[in-house]
């Protein structure tokens, strides 16, 4: 692995950072995202990672994390998540330009993904399905221990299928998608609360509209893992991300709903577990893009 490798998660509100030596995170850091649109917001992640290489020259490569998808020359294409027009924006050549050194671009659920495959939950496994469940509901597909991410680099987009025809609107531009059913906004509204944090305490407190948000994020969950099982029957289902942290009053009727909802896939076969790394998997899984680790094709640049 050789490195250090930097990895940096771009979010909406805070820029993760992580330093990763021979496959330990030697260093974490938070600095808040620059605001002001999609060109500010790479200008701001380039000084951050420009000035962390100008404290360790040993630094090999970056990598960085984006909530949404990309092209081959490192540019966005959709970003539905963080504000601004990210369309046609270049993110590699920037913060290459400025840092000096090789750049890999990654997709945050495929980093997330890669994070727990080679570090937490999904170590060891052939084939495993993972779903990440924040701002937005990103998910990846692990084959043969590997990523598998498609022929255009964006396979494993469990958030955007769609459960409900013509259904609520969804920042891809589709309309009933898992994620503008169950992101953590659509649960806050449904349980009148400002944050899935305080609809999470409602909920545990016995609340009923905030345990009814819960239960219906549940069943659409549960409805959209289950699709994804019966078609790829894996060994192993990781849930990850922020409202994941909600624990066994989300994670425990998700399960009911999938195995229920996924009746061909022998209950013994798989197992659905929580992610092991917490919020530091998406910058964890960049830096290891950035060292090789799991490659497939359609990753980076």
């Amino acid at each position: 692995m050789s490195g250090p490798w930097l990895g940096v998660d771009l979010g909406g509100t805070l820029v993760k950072v992580v330093l990763l030596r021979d496959g330990v995170v030697s260093e974490r850091a938070t600095v808040p995202t620059v605001r002001g649109g999609a060109p500010a917001t790479v200008a701001g992640l380039a000084d951050v990672v420009a000035a962390r290489v100008g404290r360790e020259p040993g630094i090999a490569g970056v990598g960085i994390t984006i909530p949404g998808l990309f092209d081959a020359d490192g540019n966005a294409v959709v970003v539905p998540n963080l504000p601004g027009s990210w369309g046609g924006q270049p993110i590699v050549a920037p913060v290459a330009a400025a840092a000096g050194r090789p750049v890999t671009l990654i997709n945050d659920a495929r980093a997330f993904g890669l994070a727990e495959l080679e570090l937490g939950a999904a170590r060891g496994a052939d084939t495993a399905i993972g779903i990440v469940l924040g701002t937005g509901i990103g998910g990846v597909v692990i084959v043969g221990g590997r990523l598998h991410t498609g022929a255009g680099g964006g396979a494993g987009e469990i958030g955007h299928q769609v459960l409900v025809p013509d259904g609520p609107p969804c920042g891809c531009g589709n309309r009933g998608c898992l994620e503008a059913l169950a992101r953590s906004g659509v649960i806050a509204a449904r349980a009148g609360t400002a944050t899935i944090v305080e609809a999470v305490e409602a909920a545990r407190a016995g609340e009923p509209r905030a345990r009814a948000a819960l239960e219906e994020a549940a069943a659409h969950l549960g409805h959209g893992l289950a699709n994804a099982v019966t078609l790829l029957q894996p060994e192993r289902v990781f849930i990850g991300g922020g409202v994941a942290e909600a624990g066994s009053i989300l994670l425990r009727p998700i399960e009911e709903a999938l195995r229920r909802m996924a009746p061909l896939p022998p209950p013994e076969s798989y197992s659905v577990v929580p992610a092991a790394l917490g919020s530091w998997a998406g910058a964890i899984g960049a830096a290891l893009a950035a060292s090789g680790a799991g490659r497939p094709s359609g990753i980076g640049t």
